[in-house]
């Protein structure tokens, strides 16, 4: 006997009545909110600030070498912000609630959502050419136009977009404050563990969490995009269905009899002025061959 939860894996019967999230006065607010913080990041470290001073303390301080027995756990739990595991993680989620939903709105989401990422993440990357603490040159340096491509962290911008896509895309605001909270602790760990392993700077990390965010409150003004984006892919669908249908009533379908040859998609060429007429074996008044004797 079925269950609910077995009951609730089943596709629906139709498209669910999902609310978009909307550009609000709230959301605009965090985006410049965030912008600020983000331009005030880049500001402090292009001008070798305190904040340069503290990711060196910190750098010097070694933590992974204060405490060595949380290494082998942290090693793994980075890979939580590593965009090729979690990208097809979070895809065959979301590419399951685009079949039981009959939309293709969670996996558009999530192309956009990593679209803008690599976009911002990767331009100021390599832009500002930070290298990381493991091949830092001077002390107290910033480090900055070195060739490197470090700040921001993508680790920590990753896990944001990644696992927060997760709760922009919640149907339910139970669900979505659940997540959001999930997302953050996930976000904020893997930073930090960026730190403890010393292949980010405290600054790094900061920015990486102000990157990804953006990222995620940027999405509504994505979302008239991608539903004209999932318009068009839905029409080509069904005209690439009906192309098959199409070619499906083409195909002749004629009776095979069992062990006989299977008949031909061409029609038979009559017989021409210099071919005899053949005669098939056994019809009435033909003549037969008398079989020679040896």
């Amino acid at each position: 006997m079925r269950t609910d939860i077995f009951a609730r894996l089943d596709r629906e019967p139709e498209p669910p009545k999902i609310e978009v999230p909307g550009m609000t006065r709230t959301r605009l607010a965090l985006f410049g909110g965030t912008s600020a913080f983000y331009l005030a990041i880049v500001v402090a470290v292009l001008l070798s600030t305190r904040l340069v001073t503290l990711d060196w303390k910190i750098m010097l301080f070694r933590p992974y070498q204060q405490w060595p027995e949380l290494h082998a756990f942290l090693d793994y739990y980075v890979v939580l912000g590593q965009r090729g595991p979690t990208a097809v993680m979070v895809a065959a989620w979301l590419g399951w609630r685009s079949w039981r939903q009959h939309t293709l709105r969670p996996l558009l989401c999530l192309g956009a959502a990593l679209l803008l990422l690599n976009v911002s993440v990767g331009s100021v990357k390599l832009g500002l050419g930070r290298l990381g603490p493991h091949y830092a040159t001077q002390v107290g340096s910033a480090e900055l136009f070195a060739g490197g491509d470090i700040f921001p962290s993508g680790h920590t911008a990753n896990a944001v977009v990644t696992w927060g896509i997760l709760a922009y895309l919640a149907t339910t605001p139970r669900a979505r404050r659940y997540l959001s909270a999930l997302s953050a602790v996930v976000a904020l760990g893997v930073g930090l563990t960026t730190v403890y392993l010393g292949t980010h700077w405290l600054s790094d990390v900061l920015l990486g969490w102000a990157a990804g965010l953006l990222v995620l409150l940027a999405l509504p003004w994505c979302e008239p995009v991608l539903a004209v984006a999932e318009s068009w892919i839905l029409i080509a669908r069904d005209r690439l269905r009906e192309r098959l249908r199409d070619r499906r009533r083409l195909v002749p379908s004629l009776p095979v009899a069992s062990g006989g040859p299977r008949p031909g998609f061409f029609p038979a060429r009559p017989p021409g002025p210099e071919e005899p007429v053949r005669e098939p074996v056994g019809v009435a008044g033909g003549r037969r061959t008398p079989a020679t004797r040896g």
